[in-house]
């Protein structure tokens, strides 16, 4: 039966409290509508506000890099300790069981390979549709400031803004550098900059010892650290810990985990740096622990 009101006397409308709404906690990111926020919310870890992905897309223009021959022997052990797995939908479909409810970021460009003359000539290669058929939690996208294709590569990511806009996923612009284009503070301020400007939800960019806070400062959404070559357990984990201190909304690591001698200890001790604050030679002893224990 209805509640009707002449029957229950004991409504509490907490007259004296007024209705919060609460602030969305990603930078530059609360004016967007609930499920774009709600999706972001699953890749971001609301608590420390960031995120540990595992990148596992390489094979889209390297092939079976060192460490992703057998994505279902190596790499699925690895996802319960990841915020996100970042990965192409062909691995998706063909190894990742869809019980799996760790939020997937699907990458949404390519057509060309590591053979390649050019790097920059991609184009989008995922429709919208399909990305909604997988359950993208965010679509990833490649930009080439200062390559040879720099505008098809900003067209794509902005006609995939639009797309993904309309159905509520977020995009993440992947800031790429070209064989011979300079890493610096000033490089990276500049493409993270045009990627947020023309709508990316996040960017994921590489971390530079000089000035990097300067480049997650004036980046108006969050900032995601790309790992890059594989470096020693030590040096990857102090390049995490800088980048969270410095202002990165989290790390995007791939070959500097699954190509690590123990790949669960060491994205173990990428989250305590990241989501906890570790120190990175705290988290390399608890790296040790882990790998002395497995």
């Amino acid at each position: 039966m209805p509640d009707m009101d002449d029957v229950k006397q004991s409504k509490q409308y907490h007259t004296d409290i007024p209705q919060k709404a609460e602030q969305f906690f990603l930078k530059g990111s609360d004016s967007l509508e609930w499920g774009m926020k709600n999706r972001l919310a699953r890749i971001f870890n609301a608590k420390s506000g960031r995120t540990v992905m595992l990148a596992v897309d390489h094979g889209y223009f390297q092939g079976p890099t060192t460490g992703l021959e057998r994505i279902d022997l190596d790499i699925l052990p690895l996802v319960p300790y990841a915020d996100t797995l970042m990965l192409t939908r062909g691995v998706l479909r063909s190894i990742v069981p869809p019980s799996m409810t760790t939020p997937m970021v699907v990458r949404a460009s390519g057509g060309i390979s590591m053979i390649s003359k050019e790097l920059s000539n991609e184009e989008i290669a995922v429709d919208i549709e399909d990305a909604i058929r997988m359950n993208a939690c965010a679509l990833a996208i490649q930009v080439y400031i200062g390559a040879e294709y720099e505008k098809q590569s900003i067209l794509n990511m902005t006609r995939m803004v639009d797309m993904g806009t309309r159905y509520g996923i977020p995009v993440l612009a992947v800031t790429a550098v070209g064989r011979d284009m300079v890493r610096d503070a000033r490089y990276f301020r500049l493409a993270t900059r045009i990627c947020a400007e023309l709508g990316a939800h996040y960017v994921k960019t590489y971390y530079v010892a000089e000035e990097f806070e300067t480049v997650c400062a004036s980046c108006p959404v969050p900032i995601v650290m790309a790992g890059g070559k594989k470096l020693p357990e030590l040096d990857a984990l102090t390049m995490a810990y800088n980048a969270v201190q410095q202002g990165a909304s989290g790390v995007d690591m791939g070959r500097n985990i699954f190509q690590s001698e123990a790949p669960v200890a060491m994205i173990q001790a990428v989250g305590a740096v990241v989501h906890s604050n570790e120190t990175p030679e705290k988290a390399l002893d608890l790296y040790n622990t882990l790998k002395n224990e497995s």
